[in-house]
């Protein structure tokens, strides 16, 4: 599902949307490159994830779970983000935020952000959490930008126990 243009800073336009289990492939090479680049933000590996199959990335997109966003700038992809219910609450948990590198600083994950939060609130969901890695201050600032709050909670990082998380909260 398209959800339109947006033009950000420096005149940047990009284009978000929903992904649906069709885009498996999409999703696996956007996701792929954010743990490539960025290997120590995640809570999974790209060794772990580059032996994924279609199915398990089509059932990641499946839209009871959960929801994916992609950024594009041009034919290119630009970020992604994914939302997800927690069980047995009214809140939903925001992982896996990325911005290709060359792209960083202009806005775009606060427009992915804003896409979850949107997300959250069409379904009535309450609260949007996510985790923080302590050394990711650049990722800290931006959810702060967007109205999240530091919770006190905290916890390793799962790929890395050595890297401590923190939680930060958003109402919807």
């Amino acid at each position: 599902m398209a959800r339109g243009a947006h033009s950000l800073a420096g005149g940047t336009i990009i284009t978000v949307r929903r992904l649906r289990p069709a885009d498996w492939q999409v999703w696996r090479e956007v996701r792929l490159a954010a743990l490539a680049e960025s290997p120590r933000a995640y809570g999974s590996s790209l060794a772990r994830e580059q032996d994924l199959g279609e199915a398990d990335w089509r059932r990641r997109l499946d839209p009871a779970h959960g929801v994916t966003v992609l950024a594009t700038h041009g034919e290119r992809p630009a970020g992604v983000i994914c939302g997800y219910r927690l069980p047995g609450t009214d809140a939903v948990l925001l992982i896996a935020l990325w911005v290709r590198p060359d792209l960083r600083g202009r806005r775009i994950g606060d427009t992915l952000v804003a896409e979850i939060l949107a997300w959250a609130r069409e379904r009535g969901h309450t609260r949007v959490d996510l985790r923080v890695a302590d050394w990711n201050d650049a990722a800290r600032r931006l959810f702060v930008r967007c109205g999240f709050v530091p919770t006190g909670q905290r916890e390793p990082l799962e790929s890395d126990p050595t890297v401590g998380t923190e939680t930060l909260s958003r109402n919807v």
